[in-house]
């Protein structure tokens, strides 16, 4: 192997390392998300609100005018839960705008554990009324449909 050949091959490595290195930082944080996804809801100042919320949204579809009702009764504990949980486009000032991507993955998978629930709910419905509430850019909704397509959701 030539001088130069040897150099290339650290420059390489180098770099696999260095990527290697931020793609586990983000795998950390998802693991931390992952195993402490919506803990708040086990609060007691979420808990008990968030039981009678569940019994009432039962059988009125996401996007609903029932839904979005029940949502505006419940908004207090709504407002402490998207306070302490950042994969809430409603936990920023600016919304989505102000979310990073494992935020912004966090919410995807969100999305489609909540869209499971229902009878009728889908993620593709979950990404077209969520798209539209939080004025979400058609490119990153293309993206979002393509993690889903790809990760098979």
């Amino acid at each position: 192997m030539t001088y130069e050949a040897l150099q290339f091959f650290g420059q390489v490595y180098h770099h696999k390392f260095i990527v290697m290195k931020y793609i586990n930082v983000i795998i950390r944080d998802l693991i931390i998300r992952a195993e402490s996804h919506d803990d708040s809801k086990f609060s007691e100042e979420e808990f008990l609100l968030f039981v009678e919320a569940t019994k009432e949204f039962a059988g009125h579809p996401y996007g609903s005018p029932e839904n979005e009702a029940i949502r505006v009764k419940y908004k207090d504990v709504f407002a402490r839960h998207y306070a302490k949980n950042r994969h809430h486009p409603e936990h920023f000032k600016d919304g989505i705008d102000e979310m990073d991507l494992v935020d912004i993955l966090e919410l995807l998978v969100d999305w489609k554990a909540a869209s499971m629930r229902e009878k009728d709910g889908s993620i593709e419905k979950s990404l077209q009324l969520g798209a539209e509430k939080y004025k979400i850019s058609p490119q990153l909704v293309k993206i979002l449909r393509n993690t889903v397509r790809n990760y098979k959701m």
